[in-house]
């Protein structure tokens, strides 16, 4: 069976199995994603998210990875080493800002470190390194680092969600996250709670956000519409509005921006689209 799979889809999803709440088994999360290539939404999955402490438990050297860096700019090289000797392409590098009293100084380190696992040949050129900032309102030490990651061509990270209430972002604090993407003309990816499409409340009483919220949200910001506007788009919780909007909208465009999302399941996406009637099978 084919899919008729638009861009705005492809690669919309990382495999990030392994990570709660699904907390697969990284063999068995590896044997799904190979599985996963004879079907027919394969396309709608990217790479396979690891902590740079789990590379090796991976297995299939085929699997190109998205790392995950667990410590500080200096543990960078440690993961794609490991990369390197098992043979994984690696997809892309993720390492969150730890140094809450000095953000931008902390993005300066993770600029170096990245540039420093290129000249070593850890990491290619083209291959994308996301920098997750924390999670409130942008001050203007966050907005600084952002700063120092658009002017290295680095890229951005958000998180949407967690196991803690105070991990989900507002839609106001989301808003302003992507402005400030766009405003210094960076891609960003999202991390966590972005499972399901549309906005909704979760079964432990937290409140997702929906990816197909925040790529309308996006493409809105793109196009210039004021904030209280992209705030509205990011709180709609009525399925049918998002889908009317998304026919007629560039989403495409805005995966320029928004590039993909980590996701426990993939399942759960894919069910969606398919409900939503904007990925149809032929």
């Amino acid at each position: 069976m084919d899919a008729v799979l638009e861009p705005a889809w492809t690669g919309l999803v990382d495999d990030a199995a392994i990570f709660p709440p699904g907390n697969a088994d990284p063999a068995d999360a590896a044997a799904a994603y190979v599985d996963r290539r004879d079907q027919w939404f394969a396309a709608l999955v990217a790479s396979f998210v690891v902590t740079d402490t789990r590379v090796p438990d991976v297995g299939d050297p085929s699997i190109p990875l998205s790392i995950v860096v667990t410590g500080g700019a200096g543990a960078v090289a440690g993961g794609l080493a490991m990369a390197r000797r098992k043979g994984h392409p690696v997809a892309g590098l993720e390492i969150a800002l730890r140094d809450l009293d000095d953000l931008a100084g902390n993005a300066r380190r993770v600029v170096a470190a990245a540039d420093a696992a290129r000249g070593e040949g850890l990491l290619d050129e083209e291959t994308p390194v996301y920098v997750e900032l924390p999670p409130g309102e942008p001050t203007h030490q966050w907005l600084a680092a952002a700063d120092e990651v658009a002017a290295a061509e680095l890229r951005l990270k958000f998180r949407t969600g967690g196991l803690e209430p105070d991990l989900f972002p507002s839609a106001a604090e989301l808003a302003a996250w992507i402005d400030a993407a766009l405003d210094r003309e960076t891609p960003f990816k999202c991390t966590a709670g972005l499972h399901r499409a549309v906005r909704h409340t979760g079964d432990e009483g937290f409140e997702h956000h929906g990816f197909l919220n925040v790529l309308l949200a996006t493409r809105q910001a793109f196009d210039g519409s004021p904030a209280a506007d992209v705030i509205e788009t990011l709180e709609q919780r009525d399925g049918t509005a998002l889908t009317d909007e998304a026919r007629g909208a560039d989403l495409a465009g805005a995966r320029r921006w928004f590039t993909s999302f980590g996701s426990c399941s993939v399942s759960e996406p894919l069910d969606d689209l398919l409900t939503l009637g904007l990925l149809e099978t032929a």
